[in-house]
């Protein structure tokens, strides 16, 4: 019997359609909160225009998606820039 998606909503399979990623990412993404997404049972389901967008940005950083001292990732806690909680500084 097929499962009733919500308007908005695609499975990993769906998305790794959509945007050319594969399943493991897009599970990754979905479970650092880089989307929009929810978990049904074992399935991920993901906001389409959440992962869309993210893919622009990354689309739009180009190689720079690449670099870990991006500032925004800094900002966000995550990447080489972070602050130091250690003792090293």
């Amino acid at each position: 019997m097929p499962q009733l998606i919500a308007e908005g909503w695609i499975n990993t399979e769906q998305a790794k359609a959509l945007t050319g990623y594969a399943p493991a990412y897009l599970r990754r993404l979905a479970n650092h909160g880089r989307v929009e997404a929810c978990k049904v049972g074992r399935d991920w389901l993901l906001n389409q225009e959440s992962l869309l967008a993210y893919q622009r940005t990354m689309d739009a950083l180009g190689p720079q998606r690449h670099n870990p001292w991006r500032d925004d990732l800094a900002r966000q806690g995550r990447g080489r820039n972070k602050q130091n909680s250690g003792g090293n500084q």
